[in-house]
Order: C-alpha cells, then structure tokens, then sequence
C-alpha cells in the first residue's frame, strides 16, 4: 500500500469522483461509495480503502472552505494539503456550470410552499468557540475569493430574495397580519439595485424591516460582500435595517439575522478603491 503525498494525477481522479457522487447526493439519485471507492482502487497508486475514504473527507472539509455543497456522509477532515485544494479549484475551472447551477429541487419545492425558514443566532452569538479549522476556512475562502463568486451568481442572489420573500409574507400571514403580507415588496426586483436593501417588510406590529439578503450554498460562516451603500442605509436606518443571511441553501435553507452595528459580528475589510486622477 502506498503511504507516499498524492500526486496531482491522483488528487484529480478522487476530486472528479467525489464531485459524480456529489452531483447523485444532490439530486437525490441512489448511488454507492463502495463502488465508488472499488473503481477507484487500481488507479490510484495501491492506496488502501481506508485512504480513499480519508481522502474523501478531506474534500468535504475543502468545499466547506469553498462555501460549497459537499456529502454529509462524509464529514469534513481538516488540516489537509493545498495540493487537494488545488485540485479542486482545477475542477471547479474545467466545470464552470457547477457553481452557476440552478438551486436545488428542495429549494424550489420549498419557494413553491411558501414555507417559513429556519432562523437560529448568529455564529457570533451561538455561545459556542469558533471552529477550530475556521482560520483553514478563511484562508481558502479569501485565496478563491468566495465572497465575491457568490455575489456575481445572479441565479443564487436572485432565488436567495426571492426565497427569503416568500417567508416574510408567510410569517406575516401566520402572525395573522394578511393586510401587512400584501405589502412585502421586492425592492432589488421591482426598483433595481442601489436602495441599500433588497425586501421592504414589516414585523407584525406593523414597525418596517429593511432586509438586505446574502445567500451561500455554503456554511453560515461563509464571507459575503457587502456594498458601502448598504453599509451607509444599515447605519442610518439601524432600527430597521436587516441582513438576512441565507445559508446551505441548495440543501435544507437555514438562515440567521445581523444587526447594525454590523462590525460587532464580522470584521470589515475594504476589498476596492476608487481612483481617480489628480
């Protein structure tokens, strides 16, 4: 059995692999790791099952780094080499359609349904230490700069308000405030960008929520952009002001809400300047 670092050859091999089982996970279509992981045996340098199957978590614990969908089944292992992370960037780039697909049949039963979203604490307010690999994490989500390939999907950003929508009018209606339901407006949809906020809702006293949505297929601390307008909107409105962030949303949706001030939960980072000439 081979105990020597993995090859590039190899990395892609089981990358390419984990995403066929990935895309069946997703679908709901039956598939086997076994099998997988028998296919796999005689291609990969005499590696054991037991590799393999390491192997496998360890491409888990990446996509979560990537803010990206991976296997339950499979719980992420951490501190793994930059060469798999590599691989899976190599991936991502030869199949551009797998980040620009369109959210899950779950989702899409769920905006159906009009259903209610989970809604815990924010990550700063759990309680409970950061992850011990959130430092990993971050690195790997600021190298493939995460944030931003989020915000340039149109597709998730659009299905995220769209989703988030839906749930403001049904819990306005189970509180009983069908009059306030009638008058959620999607603000990004019907004005354009530029408002500061994307939903203009109510709380069922009638008080205005201004709810500006940020919406990840990956896990709730995945990094989001956030625009100088919004920040701007955020302090001048703070008793109003909400960022709904929308997380695991291909999967089960799950979300939790900022407050302003917004940098008592994350920590603000210019990303651009403006420049102009002398």
């Amino acid at each position: 059995m081979s105990n020597g670092p993995w090859t590039d050859e190899e990395n892609d091999l089981i990358v390419a692999d984990y995403f066929a089982m990935l895309a069946d996970d997703i679908s709901a279509r039956r598939y086997s790791k076994a099998e997988h992981r028998r296919a796999l045996l005689p291609l990969l340098n005499a590696r054991s099952e037991g590799s393999i199957e390491f192997k496998h978590q360890n491409i888990s614990a990446v996509l979560k780094g990537l803010g990206e969908d991976w296997i339950s089944g499979y719980k992420p292992a951490f501190n793994f080499q930059m060469t798999l992370v590599d691989a899976v960037a190599r991936w991502l780039a030869l199949n551009p359609a797998w980040l620009g697909r369109q959210p899950g049949l779950q989702t899409v039963a769920g905006l159906r349904e009009a259903a209610q979203i989970w809604i815990g604490p924010p990550p700063t307010l759990s309680n409970q230490p950061p992850p011990q690999e959130l430092d990993q994490m971050l690195h790997i989500a600021r190298k493939f700069d995460v944030a931003g390939r989020d915000e340039r999907n149109r597709a998730l950003g659009r299905a995220g308000e769209e989703r988030v929508l839906a749930h403001e009018r049904a819990a306005l209606r189970t509180a009983g405030r069908d009059d306030l339901a009638r008058k959620v407006r999607w603000v990004s949809e019907e004005d354009g960008d530029g408002a500061g906020y994307d939903i203009a809702s109510f709380a069922p006293d009638g008080l205005p929520r201004l709810i500006e949505v940020k919406t990840t297929n990956g896990w709730e601390r995945t990094p989001f952009h956030i625009t100088r307008n919004e920040l701007a909107v955020a302090e001048e409105r703070r008793s109003e002001w909400r960022l709904f962030r929308l997380w695991n949303f291909s999967r089960e949706p799950k979300a939790f809400e900022l407050h302003p001030p917004l940098d008592a939960h994350v920590s603000l980072t210019a990303t651009t300047f403006q420049a102009s000439f002398h």
